[in-house]
């Protein structure tokens, strides 16, 4: 099962080595992982994406909570929550071609934030299959580079 967790912690040196660690010494791969500072400069937020077995990773879920670091732990899984992730693509425009990755680009409300003779530059945010969607229809122009940003979650409603 996929689950998407969310951690509030101190906004120190080495936190993040530390919850890495035991993520992955527990047999977790990590499929993604983001970290920002929150509105207090003090703090940093981690969303981590990972699958695997439900009664394990609420082992983790545990343990990650004891990290002194560690500030607060929560498991969207189960949870209403709003997900989305960052993907700038630099994609090839072959002559006469721009106008229809442009219109895809649209399509996918995504934009156009850097533009040559011979390339653009696009950023598109969403869910992974949005992201994967637009790669796919892009790829046959030919994408010379993809960043992506691990997923980023807050939970709906108030709390």
């Amino acid at each position: 099962m996929r689950h998407v967790i969310s951690l509030l912690v101190e906004n120190k040196v080495g936190v993040l080595a530390r919850i890495t660690g035991l993520i992955s010494g527990r047999g977790f791969n990590i499929d993604s992982l983001a970290v920002g500072e929150t509105e207090n400069p003090a703090l940093s937020r981690m969303t981590i994406v990972v699958r695997g077995d439900d009664a394990i990773l609420e082992q983790v879920r545990k343990q990650l909570g004891k990290i002194i670091d560690v500030i607060k732990v929560i498991d969207f899984s189960g949870e209403e929550f709003v997900e989305r992730d960052l993907m700038l693509l630099k994609v090839n425009v072959p002559a006469g071609k721009r106008g229809e990755i442009i219109e895809i680009v649209e399509i996918f409300r995504g934009k156009i934030i850097d533009v040559s003779p011979r390339d653009l530059v696009i950023e598109l945010a969403g869910v992974e299959d949005k992201l994967e969607a637009m790669v796919n229809l892009l790829r046959p122009y030919g994408i010379k580079e993809l960043v992506r940003t691990g997923s980023i979650a807050i939970g709906r409603g108030a709390k």
